[in-house]
C-alpha cells in the first residue's frame, strides 16, 4: 500500500494529565508516514514542556504556540503548517488505536477525494459513563456503520470531531476553519455536508473519547446549547429549506421558541404544532399553536421538530412514515 504522508492536527490547552497516552498512541500506530503538528493554545500548566521532550526524541513531532487565541485559531495554524496530503484531527486528551491511522487512510485512498474517512469511538471514564454519552456513541456509531451520517445531521454532529480524515485540497475547499465559527467541529461536519462529501462506512472502533469533568466540551461558552441551535438553523436555512414548502415547528419548548422568534426574526412564515394541551390553542409570539394531528390538513409541508423525547420522537417518524414524508426533504430532527 502506499503511504502518502499524514498530518495529524492536535490543539491543546492544560492538558499535561493527558498528554503522555496520547502522544504513545501516535506514536505506536502501525502506518508510520505520518507527522504531529501540535499547538499550545497558551496552557498554563506543564503541557508545553512534556510535548517539547517528545518532540526532541521524534521528529515527525513538530511543537508551535499558538499566535491567536483558541481551538480554531490553533487549527487554522495547524493546518497552515502542515505537509501532508491527507489530513486528520486529534484531541490531546484522547487515545488512538494502533490502526487507526492506517485503516482511515486505507479507506480514503481506496474511495478517493471527496470522502470522509470516518471510525467507530468508545467513550471512556475513570467515573463512568454518563447515559446521555453512552447514548450518543451508540447513535453515531450506528450512522457511521452504514456511511449513512448525514441523514440525521440537524440533531448533533455527526462526524466524530477527534476521528475523521480527509484529502488535504478538500479540506480547503470546504474552507474549514476559516470563519470563527463555534462549534467547530459540527460546522466543519456541515461544510462536509454542503459540500457531498460522502461518508465511508466503517465497523472499526478507532479512537478513545475520554470524558472527564473539565473537558473544553463542557465548560466552554462556545459549546453552549444555543451555539448549536443557531448552527443548525442557519445551515439549515441555506441548504435544506424549501421555502415553495409549508414550514412547521414542532415543539413549544425552549428550543421550540428560539427557532420561532429566530424565524419571525427573518420574516420567514411558520405553522406551529405540539402535544402539550395546555399550550395547544394559545398565542406565542401572534402564533396559535395546533396540535399534531394538524400536519395531516397541511399540503407540501416541511417540519422542523424539536421534541426531545426518544420516545415521542419514535412515535413522530412512525407518524411522518405513514404520511410518506422523507427524512430532511419534508423533516429534520433538531435534537
Amino acid at each position: 500500500m502506499q503511504q502518502p504522508l499524514v498530518s495529524i492536527i492536535i490543539p491543546f490547552k492544560n492538558t499535561e494529565g493527558f498528554l503522555d497516552d496520547c502522544l504513545k498512541s501516535i506514536i505506536k500506530q502501525t502506518y508510520k508516514n505520518w507527522e504531529l503538528i501540535i499547538v499550545d493554545d497558551h496552557s498554563a500548566d506543564n503541557s508545553y514542556n512534556i510535548v517539547s521532550n517528545y518532540s526532541k526524541k521524534d521528529s515527525r513531532i513538530r511543537l508551535f504556540r499558538n499566535s491567536g487565541n483558541g481551538i480554531i485559531e490553533a487549527l487554522k495554524l495547524a493546518f497552515s503548517v502542515s505537509e501532508g496530503q491527507l489530513i486528520t484531527r486529534m484531541d490531546s486528551d484522547d487515545i488512538m488505536r494502533p490502526e487507526k491511522i492506517e485503516v482511515l487512510a486505507i479507506n480514503l485512498l481506496k474511495y478517493g477525494k471527496k470522502h470522509v474517512a470516518i471510525g467507530l469511538v468508545n467513550y471512556f471514564s475513570k467515573y463512568g459513563i454518563k447515559s446521555g454519552y453512552k447514548s450518543y456513541e451508540t447513535w453515531l456509531n450506528k450512522l457511521t456503520k452504514s456511511g449513512n451520517n448525514y441523514s440525521e445531521i440537524y440533531k448533533e454532529c455527526v462526524i466524530p470531531s477527534p476521528c475523521w480524515m480527509v484529502y488535504r485540497s478538500d479540506l480547503i475547499a470546504c474552507e474549514a476553519f476559516n470563519l470563527n465559527t463555534y462549534p467547530e467541529d459540527y460546522d466543519l461536519a456541515f461544510r462536509f455536508y454542503k459540500h457531498s462529501y460522502k461518508c465511508i462506512p466503517c465497523n472499526h472502533v478507532l479512537h478513545d473519547w475520554r470524558d472527564y469533568n473539565t473537558r473544553t466540551s463542557r465548560t466552554h461558552k462556545h459549546y453552549a446549547e444555543n451555539h448549536f441551535l443557531d448552527l443548525k438553523l442557519n445551515y439549515f436555512l441555506e441548504l435544506d429549506f424549501n421555502p415553495n414548502k409549508t414550514l412547521v415547528i414542532w415543539g413549544a419548548g425552549n428550543k421550540g421558541k428560539k427557532v420561532a422568534k429566530t424565524l419571525l426574526s427573518k420574516g420567514i412564515p411558520f405553522n406551529w404544532i405540539c402535544d402539550n394541551p395546555k399550550k395547544i390553542g394559545k398565542d406565542i409570539y401572534g402564533i396559535i399553536l395546533q396540535p399534531f394531528s394538524f400536519l395531516e390538513h397541511i399540503k407540501n409541508s416541511q417540519s422542523i421538530i424539536t421534541v426531545a423525547n426518544k420516545t415521542a420522537q419514535t412515535e413522530i417518524k412512525n407518524y411522518m412514515h405513514n404520511l410518506q414524508l422523507k427524512p430532511i426533504e419534508d423533516y429534520v430532527f433538531f435534537c
